[in-house]
Protein backbone atom coordinates (compact mmCIF):
# COMPACT_ATOMS: atom_id res chain seq x y z
CA UNK A 1 0.00 0.00 0.00
CA UNK A 2 2.92 2.76 0.90
CA UNK A 3 4.53 1.49 -2.20
CA UNK A 4 1.45 2.56 -4.47
CA UNK A 5 0.86 5.78 -2.68
CA UNK A 6 4.53 6.76 -3.23
CA UNK A 7 4.49 5.64 -7.08
CA UNK A 8 1.27 7.60 -7.50
CA UNK A 9 2.63 10.52 -5.80
CA UNK A 10 6.23 10.61 -7.00
CA UNK A 11 6.23 9.10 -10.12
CA UNK A 12 9.39 10.55 -11.29
CA UNK A 13 11.72 9.52 -7.98
CA UNK A 14 12.48 5.41 -7.76
CA UNK A 15 12.18 4.27 -4.14
CA UNK A 16 14.42 1.16 -3.88
CA UNK A 17 14.06 0.45 0.02
CA UNK A 18 11.23 1.28 2.52
CA UNK A 19 11.35 0.83 6.12
CA UNK A 20 9.83 2.16 8.72
CA UNK A 21 11.00 4.28 11.67
CA UNK A 22 12.23 2.12 14.08
CA UNK A 23 14.13 0.24 11.52
CA UNK A 24 15.63 3.27 10.79
CA UNK A 25 16.61 4.04 13.81
CA UNK A 26 17.81 0.36 14.76
CA UNK A 27 20.15 0.36 11.40
CA UNK A 28 21.88 3.77 11.91
CA UNK A 29 22.59 2.75 15.74
CA UNK A 30 24.42 -0.60 14.74
CA UNK A 31 27.94 0.19 15.24
CA UNK A 32 27.43 2.39 18.62
CA UNK A 33 25.65 -1.05 19.38
CA UNK A 34 29.00 -3.02 18.28
CA UNK A 35 31.25 -0.99 20.33
CA UNK A 36 29.16 -0.97 23.37
CA UNK A 37 29.22 -4.84 23.23
CA UNK A 38 32.34 -5.50 22.65
CA UNK A 39 33.73 -2.88 25.49
CA UNK A 40 31.43 -4.80 27.86
CA UNK A 41 32.96 -8.09 26.58
CA UNK A 42 36.24 -6.36 27.37
CA UNK A 43 35.44 -5.20 30.30
CA UNK A 44 34.38 -8.50 32.24
CA UNK A 45 37.48 -10.16 29.89
CA UNK A 46 40.03 -7.55 32.03
CA UNK A 47 38.13 -8.51 35.51
CA UNK A 48 38.09 -12.30 34.83
CA UNK A 49 42.04 -12.14 33.93
CA UNK A 50 42.17 -10.02 37.03
CA UNK A 51 40.97 -12.49 39.41
CA UNK A 52 42.84 -15.27 37.77
CA UNK A 53 46.18 -13.44 38.16
CA UNK A 54 45.11 -12.62 41.95
CA UNK A 55 43.88 -16.15 42.55
CA UNK A 56 47.56 -17.19 40.82
CA UNK A 57 49.46 -14.97 43.23
CA UNK A 58 47.22 -15.85 46.68
CA UNK A 59 47.83 -19.71 45.48
CA UNK A 60 51.56 -19.10 45.11
CA UNK A 61 52.11 -16.92 48.60
CA UNK A 62 50.01 -19.97 50.11
CA UNK A 63 52.24 -22.45 49.11
CA UNK A 64 55.25 -20.27 50.40
CA UNK A 65 53.63 -19.41 53.69
CA UNK A 66 53.00 -22.97 54.48
CA UNK A 67 56.11 -23.01 57.24
CA UNK A 68 54.21 -19.85 58.68
CA UNK A 69 50.51 -21.17 58.75
CA UNK A 70 51.98 -24.49 60.80
CA UNK A 71 53.65 -21.89 63.67
CA UNK A 72 50.72 -20.24 63.92
CA UNK A 73 48.13 -22.97 64.07
CA UNK A 74 50.59 -24.94 66.17
CA UNK A 75 50.56 -21.60 68.59
CA UNK A 76 47.22 -21.67 68.38
CA UNK A 77 45.42 -20.06 65.46
CA UNK A 78 42.06 -21.48 64.54
CA UNK A 79 41.80 -22.44 61.05
CA UNK A 80 39.32 -19.69 60.09
CA UNK A 81 42.19 -17.54 61.43
CA UNK A 82 43.88 -18.74 58.62
CA UNK A 83 41.29 -18.29 56.04
CA UNK A 84 40.50 -14.45 57.47
CA UNK A 85 44.35 -13.55 57.62
CA UNK A 86 44.65 -14.72 53.37
CA UNK A 87 41.38 -12.59 52.73
CA UNK A 88 42.67 -10.07 54.67
CA UNK A 89 45.50 -10.42 52.13
CA UNK A 90 43.76 -10.58 49.26
CA UNK A 91 41.20 -7.54 49.70
CA UNK A 92 44.39 -5.09 50.39
CA UNK A 93 45.90 -6.16 47.15
CA UNK A 94 42.87 -5.30 45.40
CA UNK A 95 42.26 -2.00 47.44
CA UNK A 96 45.53 -1.26 46.61
CA UNK A 97 44.79 -1.38 43.19
CA UNK A 98 41.28 0.08 43.24
CA UNK A 99 43.15 3.55 44.89
CA UNK A 100 45.44 3.39 41.93
CA UNK A 101 43.30 3.09 39.39
CA UNK A 102 40.37 5.24 40.64
CA UNK A 103 41.92 8.25 39.59
CA UNK A 104 43.23 6.81 36.77
CA UNK A 105 39.32 5.73 35.67
CA UNK A 106 38.03 9.23 36.65
CA UNK A 107 40.51 11.02 34.86
CA UNK A 108 39.49 8.61 31.54
CA UNK A 109 36.23 9.21 32.50
CA UNK A 110 36.52 12.97 32.27
CA UNK A 111 38.79 12.61 28.76
CA UNK A 112 35.89 11.03 27.28
CA UNK A 113 33.36 12.86 28.49
CA UNK A 114 35.10 16.23 26.81
CA UNK A 115 34.76 13.81 23.38
CA UNK A 116 31.43 12.80 23.37
CA UNK A 117 28.16 15.00 24.11
CA UNK A 118 25.90 14.66 26.48
CA UNK A 119 27.92 12.00 29.12
CA UNK A 120 27.54 12.64 32.86
CA UNK A 121 30.89 12.81 33.64
CA UNK A 122 29.99 14.19 37.29
CA UNK A 123 28.35 10.61 38.46
CA UNK A 124 31.28 8.42 39.77
CA UNK A 125 28.50 5.58 39.92
CA UNK A 126 29.88 3.61 37.19
CA UNK A 127 33.61 3.28 38.83
CA UNK A 128 32.06 2.73 42.30
CA UNK A 129 30.15 -0.04 40.87
CA UNK A 130 33.68 -1.17 39.25
CA UNK A 131 35.47 -1.35 42.39
CA UNK A 132 32.60 -3.16 44.42
CA UNK A 133 32.65 -5.59 41.40
CA UNK A 134 36.45 -6.44 41.99
CA UNK A 135 36.68 -6.02 45.48
CA UNK A 136 33.78 -8.81 45.07
CA UNK A 137 35.76 -11.14 42.56
CA UNK A 138 39.10 -10.72 44.14
CA UNK A 139 37.10 -12.44 47.21
CA UNK A 140 36.03 -15.06 45.44
CA UNK A 141 39.21 -15.41 43.62
CA UNK A 142 41.27 -15.66 47.38
CA UNK A 143 38.40 -17.98 48.86
CA UNK A 144 39.99 -21.56 46.85
CA UNK A 145 43.86 -20.04 48.23
CA UNK A 146 42.33 -19.53 51.60
CA UNK A 147 40.48 -22.61 51.91
CA UNK A 148 43.29 -24.44 51.06
CA UNK A 149 45.53 -22.82 53.70
CA UNK A 150 42.86 -23.39 56.29
CA UNK A 151 43.18 -27.41 55.75
CA UNK A 152 46.87 -27.51 56.66
CA UNK A 153 47.47 -30.42 59.00
CA UNK A 154 50.35 -28.18 61.51
CA UNK A 155 52.51 -31.44 61.89
CA UNK A 156 52.90 -31.48 57.98
CA UNK A 157 53.10 -27.91 57.76
CA UNK A 158 55.84 -27.60 60.48
CA UNK A 159 57.50 -30.66 58.56
CA UNK A 160 57.26 -28.41 55.20
CA UNK A 161 60.89 -27.72 53.51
Amino acid sequence: MVRKTESSVLKTVPIKHIMTMNEQIDASIVPERLVATLSGWFGVLGALLAAIGLYGLLAYTVTRRTHEFGVRMALGATRSDIMRMVLRDALWTVCAGLILGAPLALWAKSVAASLIHDLPAKTPVSIVFGGAVMIVLGLIAAYVPARRAMGFDPMVALRHE
